[in-house]
């Protein structure tokens, strides 16, 4: 089974980029479903991104959509989100979940579930300052 290690969070301010990485291992991550999801602190785990494992599609969440980008690099094992223009409301620990090869991962209703990833990293702090 695949295990996943993210790294990259931190303390930015309002307006600043962070890269987050997502090292996978036991697995090739160009044969999973990657997303990344995030959760602030008293609230549910939230969906931020995915990654089709065969199109290599993505979406995203309206809250996200055109600051942040997930891809990957077939050569590190490695899937990345791209976080620009931060706001304080993106604090929050983000994961990174996996699933693999599944079809049928285009409905929203069912990549933006957390119950639909089977693997999970143990998350990274990002704290955005305002």
């Amino acid at each position: 089974q695949v295990q996943l290690v993210e790294s990259g969070g931190g303390l930015v301010q309002a307006g600043d980029s962070l890269r987050l990485s997502c090292a996978a291992s036991g697995g090739t991550v160009s044969r999973y479903n990657m997303g990344w999801f995030r959760q602030a602190a008293g609230k549910e785990r939230e969906f931020v991104a995915v990654l089709r494992w065969n199109s290599g599609s993505t979406d995203y969440a309206d809250s996200v959509k055109g600051r942040f980008t997930i891809s990957r690099d077939n050569a590190k094992n490695t899937v990345y989100l791209q976080m620009n223009s931060l706001k304080p409301e993106d604090t929050a620990v983000y994961y990174c979940a996996a699933v693999f090869s599944s079809l049928g991962f285009f409905r929203q209703s069912t990549y933006s579930s957390p119950r639909a990833y089977d693997y999970w990293g143990q998350g990274t702090q990002v704290t955005v300052s305002s």
